[in-house]
């Protein structure tokens, strides 16, 4: 198998960004699916934040949509407005209220997810020693699979040390079109 090497691109400037806060997450669950380039997206809200995007499986395949949950296609407008845009290279920053379920290590992994700039991309060294656990790659690592915000929270920005494309929940193809995406979009005038 071979494994296609990006340049390790950890910026000098412009830097990383602020992390984003998160909410918390409430119990209420509202769901749409939208389309986007590299398949449908399951979106799901607790009313006030997004609290997933999940893409459908490689290959096609069910959503995981639950019998409880609400459709509701119209809480979800800005969050899709926003991913048509970053879909089009015009959206480098999103600015949807989010609230991920997980434990506070997640929390803090993904959060620091958020502070990779647009067409950027670090290793899962560098993110453990950024939040304080410098041999925690691994776990950095398994937490970053466990993104529960696809796109919106970066996770296909983390590469391995070496530079090699590895690993993505979505699989590797696109891994490959979302970087693709961020080196090649229009840059801001």
């Amino acid at each position: 198998m071979t494994q296609d090497m990006l340049p390790l691109d950890v910026p000098e400037a412009p830097g990383p960004l602020p992390p984003t806060g998160f909410a918390e997450p409430a119990e209420t669950i509202l769901y749409t699916v939208a389309g986007s380039p590299i398949g449908k997206m399951l979106l799901t809200s607790d009313g006030a934040s997004l609290t997933a995007l999940w893409m459908e499986p490689p290959g096609g395949g069910p959503l995981p949509i639950r019998g409880e949950w609400r459709h509701d296609p119209g809480w979800f407008a800005e969050a899709e407005r926003q991913l048509g845009a970053y879909f089009a290279g015009d959206l480098r920053e999103f600015t949807v209220p989010l609230a991920p379920h997980g434990t506070a290590f997640q929390r803090l992994v993904w959060r620091e997810l958020t502070t990779i700039p647009y067409g950027r991309t670090t290793s899962y060294g560098a993110i453990a020693k950024a939040i304080g656990h410098p041999n925690g790659s691994r776990a950095v690592g398994l937490t970053n699979g466990r993104n529960p915000i696809s796109v919106i929270v970066p996770c296909h920005r983390v590469i391995g040390a070496n530079g090699a494309l590895v690993g993505y929940g979505g699989g590797l193809p696109r891994k490959r079109h979302l970087l693709h995406l961020e080196r090649t979009a229009r840059r801001p005038a």
